[in-house]
């Protein structure tokens, strides 16, 4: 995609677009294709680079993972001084804010990470496409935790189908319709779903039926496909019966056509099957849509007597290593965040914009993941195919969140790669420790490894507002912009859901005849205690809660529309805009909440 911007010097209304958005990942894809497409002249503003939107490029950015000592999430990318960003490496950083792109004031660290590159955080998500059960929006009312939502399951159902095509879902429908999510008459996934990995087999085999009891409640088990955005076989009855045509790689729409397996999906797929932003930029109408990478938004204008957003104020760049760069205003009828939750938030307050609410930056949320990992008694296929392909989803409803968090449970393929950096994190200590080396050492390599599995807990966080971001003058990156300064902990109900899944994977490990091996580090800044139980936390990359939704300007900093209460030609979009999450991972409900925001724009213009 051409890195130009469409704005003709000495033309005063070159600068002007119906819709300006800040941010080019899932919800920026979507909105402007959207609104491309009906006709409306919108500008993309996205302050990383594109460096990965050609065949070449992404070629180049495989071969940086492949090439990278340490597998973070963001190691296919190249750092940015000029868009900084968080990594897994660097979270810790302390009140003086070195060494992280965060500086993180909170009793715990916020965790998790995400990028600033074309794309956004699908350049190198999971691709899990999970919708939230009816209960998750209604958490305060049926639970008395959290906020509820000012709408609900039935309301995003047909925007949930949408989501669902554009990012090419592979699921069955009917092993989806539980804990009262429904679905319309014969309807049919895009694609079919992934097949279950021989792991997801034998847990199923061993598992599929059995009861427990949990905290006075009582579940029966059962491991489902996990529905993803990742090309496996169309479906053809889908669409009533029309069929699915895949969405290739970008720039090469014949490749990519087929998940093939790479065991890379989280940084980088490297058959391009995985969905990213990218793929819908590019079937994007450009004839009137702009996007213009290197260009960081430092600045919203408001004009004092109407509320409106008068201005967007961006520094474009051309070298990541240097601070020069050139300052420019446009305007826009619209004017659309769709950035990270935490980037949204930091532009509102170096703004100035904190609505009437005073939330804006207030009840940041994750989903804290508890890891907990064993070994089999015989080999389970561990580092094939993608990370997670099915999960046991029956702990994420029911009367019991009332008093813990929901959570939900990923079966991970690729060993403690997680935990420990496995395969090669699992080298170090048979050497240092065990003192193995040469035939000995492969011969424990080749016993341990393919026996290895994770089982992974993603917990429901209900918004806080001690959990939250704000800025700090004596806080910014090379260009003078501000960094995110962060308060954020877990709470016992967060800690209650920690205790719980431990003691259900004691269970699971029993059940199927599996060796615990899981580690309790207290040496991180995540150790947490419950009781007088221990636990490491890790972050999910679910960034949420910093503008809420809400049914007032009192209560919240947008209405169900995503549409600021205080400036009406305002949209601030994402899971930041989520009152609550649930225990779902949280991309799909942020896409079809941005189709119904799109709908809502197109009926402003």
């Amino acid at each position: 995609m051409e890195d130009t911007v469409s704005s003709v010097a000495g033309n005063a209304r070159a600068d002007h677009h119906d819709v300006v958005i800040v941010g080019s990942g899932i919800n920026g894809a979507i909105l402007a294709k959207a609104l491309g497409a009906h006709h409306k002249r919108v500008l993309v503003l996205e302050a990383g680079t594109n460096e990965a939107s050609t065949t070449d490029g992404y070629r180049d950015a495989v071969r940086a993972f492949h090439s990278a000592p340490v597998k973070t999430l963001n190691s296919a990318y190249r750092r940015n001084p000029n868009a900084p960003y968080p990594d897994v490496g660097d979270l810790a950083a302390g009140p003086h804010g070195a060494p992280g792109y965060f500086v993180q004031r909170g009793p715990r660290p916020y965790a998790s990470d995400y990028a600033r590159v074309q794309g956004g955080a699908s350049m190198y998500w999971l691709g899990t496409c999970l919708r939230m059960p009816p209960e998750d929006f209604r958490t305060r009312t049926l639970f008395g935790q959290g906020l509820d939502w000012p709408i609900g399951y039935d309301e995003l159902v047909p925007y949930y189908a949408r989501a669902e095509r554009e990012m090419g879902v592979s699921a069955n429908a009917g092993e989806q319709a539980y804990g009262g999510m429904w679905f319309p008459e014969d309807y049919a996934y895009p694609m079919y779903r992934i097949p279950p990995s021989h792991l997801d087999r034998v847990m199923a085999r061993q598992l599929n039926g059995k009861a427990l009891s949990l905290g006075g409640q009582e579940y029966t088990l059962q491991v489902r496909s996990m529905p993803q955005a990742r090309n496996s076989v169309p479906n053809p009855a889908y669409d009533g019966g029309r069929g699915y045509r895949p969405v290739g790689a970008a720039g090469d729409p014949e490749h990519g056509l087929r998940c093939v397996g790479s065991a890379s999906c989280m940084p980088i797929c490297p058959s391009q099957a995985k969905y990213t932003a990218l793929k819908t930029l590019d079937t994007a109408d450009l004839s009137r849509t702009t996007v213009l990478t290197r260009a960081v938004v430092s600045e919203l204008l408001v004009d004092p007597a109407s509320g409106r957003i008068s201005g967007v104020k961006y520094q474009r760049y051309q070298d990541s290593g240097s601070p020069e760069h050139t300052t420019h205003l446009v305007t826009a009828d619209i004017v659309v965040l769709a950035a990270h939750a935490i980037e949204n938030a930091k532009v509102l307050l170096a703004s100035g914009i904190e609505s009437s609410s005073g939330l804006v930056g207030k009840n940041l949320m994750d989903h804290p993941t508890l890891i907990t990992r064993a070994l089999a008694a015989d080999p389970v296929g561990a580092f094939r195919g993608p990370g997670v392909t099915s999960g046991i989803e029956v702990f994420r409803t029911g009367p019991a969140r009332a008093n813990r968090a929901g959570y939900r449970v990923e079966i991970g393929n690729w060993g403690w790669a997680w935990s420990s950096g496995a395969p090669a994190g699992h080298l170090a200590p048979l050497m240092d420790e065990l003192g193995l080396f040469g035939r000995d050492l492969r011969a424990r390599l080749a016993r341990d490894l393919p026996r290895q599995f994770q089982l992974q807990f993603m917990l429901d966080q209900m918004p806080s507002e001690s959990n939250r971001v704000t800025i700090d003058p004596a806080h910014r990156d090379q260009m003078g912009n501000f960094r995110p300064v962060i308060h954020y902990d877990v709470d016992d109900y967060v800690r209650a859901g920690m205790s719980e899944a431990r003691e259900l994977a004691r269970w699971i490990f029993d059940a199927v005849g599996a060796e615990d091996h899981s580690e309790v580090n207290s040496a991180l800044p995540t150790h947490v205690r419950h009781g007088a139980e221990e636990f490491t936390y890790f972050g999910a990359g679910h960034g949420a809660g910093t503008h809420i939704m809400g049914t007032s300007k009192h209560n919240s900093v947008v209405d169900d529309r995503q549409r600021s209460w205080d400036h009406p030609n305002l949209f601030i979009v994402g899971c930041g805009s989520m009152p609550t999450m649930g225990a779902a991972n949280p991309t799909l409900t942020m896409a079809a909440m941005a189709y119904r925001t799109a709908d809502e724009i197109i009926r402003s213009l």
